[in-house]
């Protein structure tokens, strides 16, 4: 049995030392340098879209005819509920740009929280809406769940959020003891 690890090993550890091409490392290495000498040094550096450079980030564009959300309020204090209630409520915003707004997606921060919004493209001077439910169920003490809202805006991320308090159910639940008897 020893003798089979003992083999095994072995054979493991030359395979891993035979398996390693030096000589090919040379070689790129070779030619990468016979590349770099030849090529002078201004005409070495890419355009790659993905990098900004200098010049894209020193003056960004504004697009003046996008469309723009205006909500009447970003935040709704909801106050203090009972857990378990469910609170909805509806934000309502005015396209103030000049082309028509498209909301593309709406998502909460958490499970407990859902919006369903307009889905059909909001005419420049136009009202839309994102109506939100948040579940208190599980929830204890403040609670702040937000709606990422992205759209064809300028900026293209906008938010909403609920805020208030959640106050544990009075009903008392199993303990360790087992459950508890209301009389």
């Amino acid at each position: 049995m020893k003798k089979n690890l003992i083999f095994t090993f072995a054979m493991a550890v030359a395979l891993m030392a035979t398996s390693c091409n030096q000589a090919s490392n040379t070689t790129d290495a070779a030619a990468e340098a016979d590349v770099t000498a030849a090529a002078p040094a201004a005409e070495a550096t890419i355009d790659n879209p993905n990098v900004a450079t200098v010049e894209q980030t020193a003056t960004p564009v504004a697009n003046t005819n996008a469309p723009v959300m205006t909500f009447k309020e970003t935040v709704y204090d909801f106050g203090t509920v009972k857990q378990g209630e469910v609170i909805n409520h509806t934000f309502t915003f005015t396209n103030t740009g000049k082309e028509p707004l498209i909301i593309e997606n709406a998502s909460a921060s958490c499970g407990c929280t859902v919006p369903e919004w307009t889905r059909t493209p909001i005419a420049p001077g136009k009202t839309g809406e994102i109506k939100v439910e948040f579940n208190s169920t599980g929830k204890f003490g403040q609670q702040a769940p937000m709606v990422t809202i992205r759209a064809n805006t300028e900026p293209n991320i906008t938010q909403v959020s609920l805020r208030g308090t959640v106050e544990a159910n009075t009903i008392p639940t199993a303990g360790a003891d087992g459950p508890v008897r209301r009389n």
